[in-house]
């Protein structure tokens, strides 16, 4: 049962942006919604929820998850500057899109390597 409403959650969530951006043609707030660390917020719930049982190594897990996301956020950011730019360009959604998960792709690598490097543990 944990799982259909983590689902139905997880997925409102997606559904209540795009019919905010789409049908009610708001892209400035459905921005703003779909910026907000809501998946992160959420699977913190869904972690702390699921290991009850376990208070040490929930605080560790959720710590642990919270400073892999910090980290992982930075590398994603450009992407956010590039797709629009290659639409404006006039380059089509679908490899705009594949360009953008292949330049985050690179840069989560680079990130890892660097972090790795550095000593940082995720």
């Amino acid at each position: 049962m944990l799982t259909v409403i983590k689902l139905l959650v997880s997925a409102g969530l997606i559904y209540a942006v795009n019919e905010i951006v789409i049908a009610r043609s708001r892209p400035f707030l459905g921005s703003l919604i779909a910026s907000l660390p809501l998946v992160s917020l959420i699977t913190f719930v869904w972690i702390y929820y699921g290991m009850k049982e376990m208070p040490a190594e929930r605080v560790e897990k959720l710590a642990s998850h919270s400073a892999g996301v910090f980290w992982f956020v930075l590398p994603s950011l450009p992407m956010f500057l590039v797709f629009p730019v290659l639409l404006r360009k006039g380059v089509h959604f679908w490899p705009s899109l594949v360009i953008c998960c292949l330049l985050t792709m690179v840069l989560y690598a680079g990130m890892a390597y660097l972090l790795k490097r550095f000593g940082v543990e995720l």
